[in-house]
């Protein structure tokens, strides 16, 4: 089998590592990064372009591909595969505005009764700012653009001055561009965040893990939303009977609800979810594999990623949840100075060869690239160092041993990464 996997991310290095290490014929991916190259044969192509990664299908002789960033999805490329008769995993066009839409997944939500927080969807300034003046949700309020805006469309604003201006900058001067036209607003929720993920196949779904992601840019959850700083797996708060909520209450629902509109998912689920005194609540979909969850929990799958893959792309995926093996996974983001606003690139990267040899440690590369021979930082999140051990804490220890080998100038790190899973 040839697997083209899309991306150049470390959740694609992830996958592609996973991959390498089965009896796949050929791992693919474009456009890949320096890290990916070594694991996977990377060929040019541009993610945002759906018919050149057709192309690539077509010359390549591609069996399978799996779609790893939002865009892609967004811009219909399983429409346009499907159509042309090529196996893919990831949703169409319609069943993936569950995420480049916040506000179809909040409206979808309140028509199948899915847990989730009041809200109002916004589609002028005015609108916003009279919705914010009634106090209806009160403060902290969550704001969001309802289009993609690459993890970085989420304000939590502590007072109405805030707020107002969260929505003139998303608004009126347009920060995220389209994806701001409208905003979502939605009551604070209160609880311990979490992630889980299904895999589906338009039919029926399989389980697969739990994970706890860390959105700030600081240590104590502090500073900006960026696209996640760090992860563990599996996420302890997440118990049998809380599991067993989420699947009942939320993941078949859901399923069930896209099928009945007209739009059977297929691909990756990933339920970004508050665990309240009232039970768990959904905070966000995705329509794709987490970044950075997928670094920490495909390294725990204890059967092959391509088998489960092909049985999505084809309908066949059986009733059990996936296998994994015990041994907890952390996993910490290394970030480029300025991330998440204004980067800085081109920073010379030293220690990955050293970190990687650490036993129990795997380095995934993000922004990186080759210049002059080199390795340098080429995007705001740079590498994920992943450690496993019997223990959160042997793991933790493990990735923060790892990421002390490398260094690049700027390079910034939360130290915190793990520690909610000790408390």
């Amino acid at each position: 089998m040839r697997i083209l996997v899309v991306g150049n991310g470390a959740r694609e290095h992830a996958i592609a590592w996973k991959l390498a290490g089965e009896r796949v014929a050929d791992v693919l991916c474009a456009p890949g990064n320096p890290g990916i190259a070594e694991v996977a044969r990377c060929v040019p192509a541009d993610p945002a372009r759906p018919s050149a990664l057709l192309e690539v299908v077509r010359r390549e002789q591609v069996d399978l591909t799996v779609v790893g960033p939002e865009l892609p999805l967004s811009l219909g490329i399983a429409d346009l595969f499907a159509a042309e008769g090529h196996p893919i995993v990831g949703p169409t066009r319609a069943a993936a505005a569950l995420e480049w839409s916040k506000a179809f997944a909040k409206t979808f939500m309140d028509r199948h009764r899915v847990p989730t927080s009041r809200f109002e969807v916004c589609a002028s300034a005015d609108a916003a700012q009279t919705a914010i003046a009634s106090g209806k949700f009160g403060f902290p309020l969550v704001l969001k653009a309802d289009g993609l805006a690459a993890g970085k469309g989420v304000v939590i604003a502590d007072d109405q001055a805030s707020a107002v201006a969260a929505v003139r900058s998303a608004m009126t001067e347009r920060r995220f561009g389209a994806a701001g036209d409208r905003l979502v607003l939605e009551e604070f929720l209160v609880g311990e965040e979490a992630s889980y993920f299904v895999l589906a196949d338009g039919t029926a779904f399989l389980p697969l893990s739990s994970a706890q992601d860390h959105k700030r840019i600081f240590d104590g959850d502090r500073g900006a939303n960026t696209g996640g700083m760090g992860a563990f797996a599996p996420a302890p708060r997440l118990t049998p009977e809380v599991e067993r909520r989420v699947l009942d209450e939320i993941v078949r629902p859901v399923l069930d609800g896209m099928a009945r509109e007209g739009t059977p998912f297929r691909g990756f689920l990933y339920v970004g979810l508050m665990l309240t005194t009232d039970g768990p609540k959904v905070v966000e979909f995705n329509v794709r594999f987490g970044d950075p969850e997928a670094q920490v929990v495909l390294p725990r799958l204890d059967e092959d990623l391509s088998w489960l893959l092909g049985a999505a792309a084809t309908g066949a995926l059986p009733s059990r949840p996936a296998r994994f093996r015990a041994e907890p996974h952390v996993g910490v983001v290394l970030a480029s100075a300025g991330y998440p606003e204004a980067a800085e690139k081109g920073q010379f990267i030293s220690g990955t060869q050293e970190a990687a040899r650490v036993p129990g440690a795997l380095v995934f590369h993000a922004g990186t690239q080759r210049q002059d021979g080199r390795l340098v930082t080429a995007g705001g999140r740079v590498l994920t160092v992943v450690g496993r051990g019997a223990s959160y804490a042997d793991a933790i220890d493990v990735a923060y041993r790892a990421a002390a080998h490398i260094r690049f100038d700027g390079m910034q790190f939360r130290r915190d990464i793990g520690q909610k899973a000790l408390a």
